[in-house]
């Protein structure tokens, strides 16, 4: 069996396609890294690790992963996700290397962005993605995954796009604004998690979109989660992110996914198809 390395086991994504490889890759052995294991900021221990276990393929979704973290702390963005992406793309010369990449490369006055369309990154956390992005594309067999805003449960409970709505919600009082002017394209972590097996298993390589089949904006994923919490009982109203004081937003990064449709044996879904075909997850 081919050892897999997946990076950030603790997170959502991570988490994912940890708990899902017996059912879409039961031919991979998983070997999920976790912080506890060792820090991939030190490059000694990664390189005895791989040395030591010998993967196959390394699909990376460790990173600082929210734009505010990122400008907190732009040095360490910088080192979580660029230099570590690097030492381990470096690594992983010879083998598949899968990394997980943003929407928020694109400054989202376009919307519905291909794959070859200019990135143009608002903030720290899409530049340091961005730059990460040209260190791993530089090997011709590797791979780079776009994504958007990813649901489900984490098991840090506040990583996934329904769990930071829900807490927001509920800590909100009176009532709470959703943007109408704000899109992505939201994907439940399980479907991305199956794409990324299903390309892992072609051996793709290159840039792929791998997001939601509907486009929507903060306030039509409300409107599509919040009957599902009959305890959320709080006003929702419609709003513009162009009324809110702040820096600026990338309004409309949501994702063409063509690309990607014609490569997987199984499409994705939209949100609200796929919340209509699965009434019983938690989400």
């Amino acid at each position: 069996m081919k050892t897999v390395w997946i990076t950030g086991a603790n997170g959502l994504i991570g988490n994912y396609l940890v708990q899902t490889a017996p059912l879409f890759a039961p031919q991979y052995h998983v070997r999920a890294l976790r912080r506890a294991d060792f820090d991939l900021l030190d490059h000694g221990a990664v390189e005895q690790a791989f040395k030591t276990e010998r993967p196959e393929i390394i699909i990376h979704c460790a990173a600082i992963s929210t734009v505010g973290e990122a400008q907190k702390n732009p040095a360490l963005a910088q080192r979580a996700n660029v230099e570590a992406t690097k030492f381990l793309a470096e690594l992983a010369a010879e083998i598949q290397f899968a990394f997980f990449s943003t929407d928020l490369v694109f400054d989202g006055r376009k919307g519905n962005y291909t794959e070859t369309d200019t990135a143009n990154p608002l903030h720290i956390y899409g530049e340091t993605k961005l730059a990460a992005e040209n260190v791993v594309l530089k090997n011709p067999r590797h791979l780079v995954i776009r994504t958007s805003i990813n649901g489900g449960i984490s098991p840090s409970g506040n990583r996934a796009f329904n769990e930071q709505l829900r807490r927001a919600l509920a800590a909100s009082g009176p009532g709470m604004t959703l943007f109408t002017d704000e899109f992505r394209n939201p994907i439940p972590a399980i479907e991305t998690a199956r794409a990324v097996w299903d390309l892992t298993e072609k051996k793709c390589a290159g840039i792929y979109h791998v997001a939601g089949a509907q486009k929507l904006s903060r306030w039509q994923i409300g409107q599509l989660l919040i009957p599902r919490w009959p305890e959320i009982k709080i006003k929702i109203e419609a709003g513009s992110a162009k009324d809110f004081p702040g820096p600026p937003r990338a309004l409309d990064t949501s994702l063409d996914i063509s690309k990607v449709q014609k490569t997987l044996s199984k499409p994705l879904l939209g949100l609200g198809e796929w919340l209509a075909a699965n009434p019983a997850e938690i989400f």
